[in-house]
C-alpha cells in the first residue's frame, strides 16, 4: 500500500513540474539576444490570466504603423509590483523594453519593462522575465 501511495506521489509530482516547466518557459518562446525597445499608443488590453497583454501601435522606419503584442506577467504579479488595470488605458503613449520571439516576422514582445506617460519605469515582464529573473 506504501509503495502504491508513494508511486502515485511521484507522478502526481511530475504532472505538476511538467505544468510548471511548459507555463514558465519564456526562453523557449523569446531570444534573450534580441532584445528591443519600442514606443507606441496603446489599443488595447488584456487583463488576464495566466498573462497580462497589451497592444502598441508602433510606426515602422518606413512610417507604417505595426500593431505589436507585449506579453506581461499575471495580473497578481503586476499588481504586486504597482500596476493596477488602470495603468494603461487605451490611447496611452508607453515605451516597452523587452524581448523579440525566436520565430522570425512576428510582432511580438515578451516585455521587460514599460516606461509610462508620466515617466514612471514599471516591471512587465512575464513570470520573473528574461534573463536572470530580476529587474534590470
Amino acid at each position: 500500500m506504501k509503495r502504491k501511495l508513494a508511486g502515485a506521489f511521484v507522478v502526481a509530482l511530475m504532472f505538476c513540474t511538467h505544468t510548471a516547466w511548459a507555463h514558465h518557459a519564456a526562453a523557449t518562446k523569446y531570444d534573450e539576444n534580441k532584445p528591443i525597445t519600442l514606443k507606441g499608443t496603446v489599443t488595447r488590453l488584456e487583463w488576464l490570466n495566466p498573462h497580462v497583454y497589451f497592444y502598441i501601435d508602433v510606426k515602422d522606419s518606413s512610417g507604417k504603423t505595426v500593431n505589436w503584442a507585449v506579453e506581461s506577467a499575471p495580473p497578481n504579479v503586476l499588481y504586486r509590483r504597482g500596476w493596477t488595470k488602470e495603468s494603461l488605458k487605451v490611447g496611452d503613449v508607453v515605451t516597452v523594453e523587452g524581448y523579440l520571439p525566436r520565430e522570425e516576422g512576428l510582432h511580438h514582445v515578451n516585455g521587460r519593462n514599460a516606461t509610462l506617460a508620466d515617466g514612471r519605469r514599471i516591471f512587465a515582464g512575464s513570470g520573473d522575465g528574461l534573463p536572470g529573473g530580476t529587474d534590470r
